[in-house]
């Protein structure tokens, strides 16, 4: 397809003489590549910073399953070595630890915590000031359009 478009516009400079228009189908199809890439980058650095953050909320208590399959519950976190204990077994008591990077994570329970916008702290006096202000402005307005009105009559 595409080197049948390029087949016409080349046709089409011979007989009209080099007309620009022949050149509109294959710069809307790059135009629709360029637009694709950008936002499967997007796409991608979301995903990543979501996975990034999951990771990172995973604590002593939950349950992991490795890239290699293997499945417990984390005993211990180091975040300065980036790695996790894991504690792995069957119900006989059997029990193993197993230090991996925190990396070889593949799936868990743990789930980031919210974030939290920063609310605006407005101080007992000033709450109680501004209905009060928005009172005596609301007359005040009330006032100059009454005056207004009676200075057009």
């Amino acid at each position: 397809m595409f080197w049948n478009l390029l087949a016409e516009a080349s046709e089409g400079t011979e007989q009209t003489g080099g007309s620009w228009t022949s050149y509109i189908p294959i710069i809307i199809i790059v135009l629709l590549l360029v637009a694709f890439f950008v936002w499967s980058f997007v796409s991608n650095r979301k995903k990543q910073k979501n996975f990034n953050e999951t990771i990172n909320a995973v604590r002593p208590g939950s349950k992991v399953k490795t890239i290699g399959g293997i499945v417990g519950e984390v005993v211990e976190v180091n975040d300065e070595e980036n790695t996790f204990v894991l504690r792995t077994g069957d119900s006989a008591g059997n029990v193993s630890f197993m230090k991996f990077d925190k990396q070889a994570i593949y799936q868990t329970d743990a789930k980031p915590e919210p974030k939290e916008e920063p609310k605006k702290e407005v101080s007992a006096p000033e709450q109680a000031k501004a209905p009060a202000e928005e009172i005596a402005a609301d007359k005040e307005e009330n006032k100059d359009i009454d005056s207004e009105n009676d200075s057009d009559k």
